[in-house]
């Protein structure tokens, strides 16, 4: 089978609390966008903001035990389990301790640190 990924719709800002609530207005009060809070039962994920970003969906997170903000990007992929084993081959990180996901789902590093989530179609 031949691996293919694709860029996903989500996108995540990873956002410390002391700046999650300035961030949330940035983008609902300043650049006008339809902000809108989402429930969510996550351990490290003390609430989330979801907004139409173009054809992307930006997810404003407000992460616990954080410092920086940080931008995490979706990758699709037909066969998440062959895609997994292609990037171990490739000496490509997969650092599924960024944040707890279904097992389905893994978390890769890019050579400059940047967060992907690499998920089946």
């Amino acid at each position: 089978m031949e691996i293919r990924f694709k860029g996903g719709v989500n996108i995540s800002m990873k956002i410390p609390p002391e700046k999650y609530d300035e961030t949330v207005a940035f983008y609902r009060d300043i650049l006008l966008f339809d902000v809108e809070e989402v429930p969510i039962t996550h351990s490290a994920v003390l609430a989330t903001h979801r907004l139409e970003f173009g054809q992307n969906i930006l997810w404003l997170d407000c992460v616990e035990g954080i410092t920086d903000s940080k931008i995490s990007l979706e990758i699709c992929t037909e066969d998440i389990e062959s895609a997994t084993n292609y990037l171990r081959i490739n000496d490509v990180t997969i650092c599924d301790e960024v944040e707890k996901m279904d097992p389905s789902m893994h978390w890769i590093q890019d050579p400059t640190g940047n967060i992907l989530l690499v998920k089946n179609k």
